[in-house]
């Protein structure tokens, strides 16, 4: 949709919208891809492969918070004892969903990781209950007990619990929750936690290589570029996804957010050929009817704010 200026040229009304939309897509489109780079690490293995994601996102985000000068506010959200807490939790959660994630990617189980962020936003839901005390609307009870099926399901599908997927589900909601709690902007609370992940991750690092079990310098510069890479394939997509959240309305980013599991689970089946046997898809299948019970309500409830819960 355009509106006509004085000089009768074309104007966009909503340039930060479609900007906005364009930054999510980036954001989660980048998510999606991300089982075509962790693959090409799997001589690393998943820990190490993480190690250096950390280490060269800190690096990363020093350079970005130089570049804006974010030192001052970064210093007060350090000396701010409750906010580095909560940050230091909320490391420990993206720290293993980063090694979740990795390890179901170099290990076949990239659609495995596609359910678990799939049920992200059902588990969110019953975070909301059990942490927040929040009261759940019918729709929303429906999307909860669908999941549940779902899983159920699933577990009948995989032959045993699917523990990757609820792992990254959990442990994403939960990073969520954490981050909502400390109320840290994007780029000081990426500072603080990757320089909280630096040292451990640093130490086992150096650990690999005095030991001679590394892959950095015994693989090629190919192998360490992609090391090296894994910073700014963890940095950019966060950076992407802020410059959305604030442009763009939270129901448009809770419908893009589904970008990412769909391509992860397009790239499971299509690409890397794993094998999909009926009880899986009927468990897909409940899923992703829950998600769009969860979706419709929550617009519903956007575009009508003042409606009372049932």
């Amino acid at each position: 949709m355009t509106a006509t200026s004085l000089a009768g040229q074309q104007v966009d009304p909503y340039p930060e919208y479609r900007r906005g939309v364009v930054f999510g897509a980036t954001a989660y489109g980048l998510w999606g891809l991300f089982p075509l780079y962790w693959t090409m690490l799997a001589a690393a293995g998943a820990v190490e492969t993480l190690a250096h994601r950390m280490i060269w996102s800190f690096v990363l985000i020093t350079a970005i918070v130089v570049w804006t000068r974010r030192g001052t506010p970064l210093r007060a959200v350090l000396r701010d004892r409750r906010q580095v807490l909560l940050l230091t939790a909320a490391t420990a959660l993206i720290a293993a969903n980063w090694l979740g994630y990795i390890w179901g990617v170099t290990h076949g189980r990239v659609v495995e990781t596609a359910l678990g962020y799939f049920t992200g936003p059902l588990v969110s839901v019953l975070i909301g209950v059990l942490v927040l005390g929040e009261h759940l609307r019918k729709a929303q009870w429906t999307a909860v007990a669908l999941g549940t099926a779902a899983i159920v399901v699933l577990i009948v599908g995989y032959g045993e619990v699917p523990w990757i997927a609820l792992v990254l589900a959990f442990s994403f909601s939960t990073y969520g929750l954490v981050k909502k709690m400390a109320g840290v902007p994007a780029i000081e609370s990426m500072a603080v936690e990757s320089g909280l992940a630096l040292l451990p991750a640093l130490v086992y690092v150096l650990f690999l290589e005095a030991a001679g079990a590394g892959t950095f310098l015994s693989l090629g510069i190919g192998h360490a570029l992609l090391l090296i890479g894994g910073g700014l394939v963890s940095v950019g997509p966060l950076l992407a996804f802020g410059a959305a959240a604030v442009r763009i309305p939270l129901a448009m980013i809770g419908l893009l957010q589904y970008l990412a599991p769909v391509l992860q689970f397009a790239f499971g089946v299509l690409v890397f050929h794993e094998h999909m046997p009926l009880e899986r898809w009927l468990g897909f299948a409940i899923v992703w009817l829950a998600l769009m019970v969860l979706t419709i309500d929550g617009t519903r409830a956007i575009r009508a704010p003042a409606a009372t819960p049932r």
